[in-house]
């Protein structure tokens, strides 16, 4: 009898500490999404006319979002940062992120600055260039990264080259960008 009890302690015990550990990650998940609140700020909504389809929809699993520069510093405000399987979709007017039991992500257009490939996101590591990651800019003026894992990495040329900017031509006067006969002289 005294061997059930004991054994019974033991289990109660392994168990509340298991529970406070739990309780503990849950408020320190609540304080970081208090602490980000203020520089995440109002996330866009998917508008009602995105424009034309470009790209996609491309199925994968959407990894988070991160505050750039960091690979790792989720954000936890809202579900904006929890994973969930998704459709990625390219419009004239910017990124739609359509995620299963999560809220649907619009990223615009006018707020990407870099689509490119990585190895890893939000603590998910993959193989060399398994994720796409979106670089944008939040109306508050964060700049964050979202992560996507496409099923079919084949996908990934394609976006990268639809939202990679051509150079734009020079605004610069030419008799600024090269060196007159005095300055030319001063140089050699």
């Amino acid at each position: 009898m005294t061997e059930i009890v004991l054994d019974l302690i033991i289990v109660i015990v392994v168990l509340a500490a298991w529970l406070a550990l739990v309780a503990l990650l849950l408020r320190g998940w609540r304080n970081r999404g208090r602490r980000q609140a203020d520089a995440i700020g109002e996330i866009p909504v998917f508008p009602d006319d995105p424009g034309t389809a470009l790209l996609g929809p491309d199925s994968g699993l959407y990894l988070g979002a991160t505050l750039a520069p960091s690979w790792q510093n989720r954000v936890a405000v809202g579900d904006f940062g929890d994973r969930a399987a998704a459709d990625l979709s390219a419009f004239t007017d910017g990124i739609g992120i359509e995620r299963a039991g999560a809220s649907t992500i619009w990223i615009p257009r006018s707020a990407i600055t870099a689509v490119r490939t990585e190895n890893g996101h939000a603590g998910k590591v993959m193989g060399r260039g398994g994720v796409l990651v979106i670089r944008w800019t939040l109306p508050s003026g964060t700049e964050i990264d979202s992560g996507f894992r496409a099923d079919d990495k084949a996908v990934y040329p394609p976006w990268i080259a639809e939202f990679t900017a051509a150079p734009a031509p020079s605004d610069t006067p030419a008799h600024l960008t090269t060196l007159t006969e005095t300055e030319q002289g001063k140089d050699q």
